[in-house]
């Protein structure tokens, strides 16, 4: 088998055999086949596409080209959530505890933000003591006690994925749905979990810009779990604006206390609703309404939150950060931004925000970056809410005071206020099965 030939069979608009794929996934790997062949298959694919079977293929060989995590001891109870990646997302910091207190089994390995994107395990990693690195025999451990851990991408899982990536960033070939499919599902597939319920996020703030790309993309990545014999369910869910009210590590971390507490409903709340019930109706065997019926139970009851405070005591956590929000650090410097006329706030371009929160020390543009995990914004308006000149809109929170300039400006430039009030988009938009 030779390249060239995979190459001239693709470009052509042929498909590839599973053996094929095998063979370009596993020489690219090992460094048997060169950055120059893999950019034009990339190309290629970009291009031509790819059916249903080789997206299959492909995913199944970058799981498999390193480590599984193998949760078989947990039988069918183990679940799992991705999110594609949005401004202000914590839905993985309510919905995990929500689903170990029901009984489920969450072994999640997350990421860390880069770009206007946030990373769970930066937020995380605001809590002082948390240990977001565990030996797998350690995070199975916990797993096992407490039915939930939550850690950094660790081990050899899908090595692949992480060279195929790098490569497809610097060649313009990352806007493919079936490697942006095979990418997200290889890495789900390795981590182990029987049953995955995926966040497609869709609008300004999200990779995927109209519900059309979204729920194609969610389509692709649900076949892609059946097929190599998981359930999953897709989500789509709006982020045309940032989802809930704080942006930043461990502004994040207090919102999400405080919808485990019950103090916050609103978008967030709602959304970490309809994720939590399609992962207890996989995990746990419920009908739609039972399994919503218990998430909110287990919210209202404490019992969401009280698993919170055990999973972050057990993961080395000061807990009294968490039974105390107001005991996080807080910013040098914090300004507020104001509405310059009256209206209603028409947009809120959720990518410029987050952006903005990079700025003010909240992200980081290269993977080298270092947070400042109590940097960030607090929206006190959002899309559709009526403002008056002079109102507050928002406060930025930063520990460099030359970076209120143009996290200001930046924010400025994502909010647009209207004469007239928006129509209201839907949380959720579609779920697919």
């Amino acid at each position: 088998m030779r390249m060239y030939d995979l190459l001239l069979k693709k470009r052509r608009g042929f498909e590839l055999e599973p053996a094929e794929i095998e063979y370009f996934v596993n020489g690219f790997t090992k460094g048997e086949i060169p950055d120059y062949q893999a950019s034009a298959f990339f190309m290629a694919v970009c291009c031509c596409g790819m059916t249903e079977s080789e997206t299959a293929a492909l995913t199944h060989y970058m799981a498999v080209s390193g480590d599984l995590l193998d949760l078989s001891r947990f039988g069918d109870l183990t679940v799992d959530k991705h999110s594609t990646g949005g401004v202000g997302d914590k839905t993985s910091l309510v919905v995990c505890p929500i689903l170990a207190s029901l009984g489920a089994k969450v072994a999640k390995m997350s990421g860390r933000g880069l770009g206007h994107t946030g990373g769970t395990v930066d937020k995380l990693e605001s809590i002082p003591g948390y240990k977001t690195s565990l030996s797998i025999d350690a995070f199975m451990a916990q797993v096992d006690k407490t039915g939930l851990a939550l850690i950094g991408q660790t081990g050899n899982l899908a090595p692949a994925d992480k060279k195929i990536y790098a490569l497809r960033d610097v060649t313009a070939t990352v806007d493919s749905i079936p490697l942006i499919a095979s990418s997200i599902m290889s890495k789900k597939i390795a981590a182990g979990s029987k049953n995955i319920v995926l966040d497609v996020k869709t609008g300004s703030g999200a990779f995927m810009k109209t519900i059309e790309s979204s729920v194609e993309l969610a389509e692709v990545m649900v076949k892609i779990g059946k097929a190599c014999g998981r359930n999953v369910t897709a989500v789509i869910s709006d982020m045309d604006s940032p989802l809930g009210s704080n942006i930043g590590n461990s502004l994040e971390v207090i919102e999400s206390v405080d919808v485990l507490k019950g103090k916050v409903k609103g978008d967030l709340y709602e959304v970490c609703v309809v994720l939590a019930t399609e992962m207890a109706v996989l995990a746990l065997k419920m009908t739609p309404d039972e399994a919503r019926k218990e998430v909110i139970d287990a919210l209202e009851s404490g019992r969401a939150y009280a698993k919170m405070l055990e999973w972050v005591t057990v993961q080395g956590g000061d807990v009294s950060y968490i039974e105390n929000t107001g005991k996080f650090p807080k910013t040098k410097y914090c300004r507020e931004i104001k509405a310059d006329c009256s209206g209603f706030i028409s947009s809120m371009n959720s990518e410029e925000i987050g952006k903005s929160a990079c700025l003010l020390g909240a992200g980081r543009v290269t993977k080298e970056d270092v947070i400042d995990p109590s940097a960030g914004i607090v929206l006190k308006k959002k899309t559709g809410d009526e403002v008056k000149a002079g109102d507050v809109i928002a406060e930025i929170y930063t520990n460099d005071e030359s970076a209120l300039e143009n996290g200001e400006k930046c924010f400025n430039s994502a909010v647009t206020i209207a004469s007239e009030k928006p129509s209201a988009r839907s949380t959720v938009a579609r779920i697919i099965r």
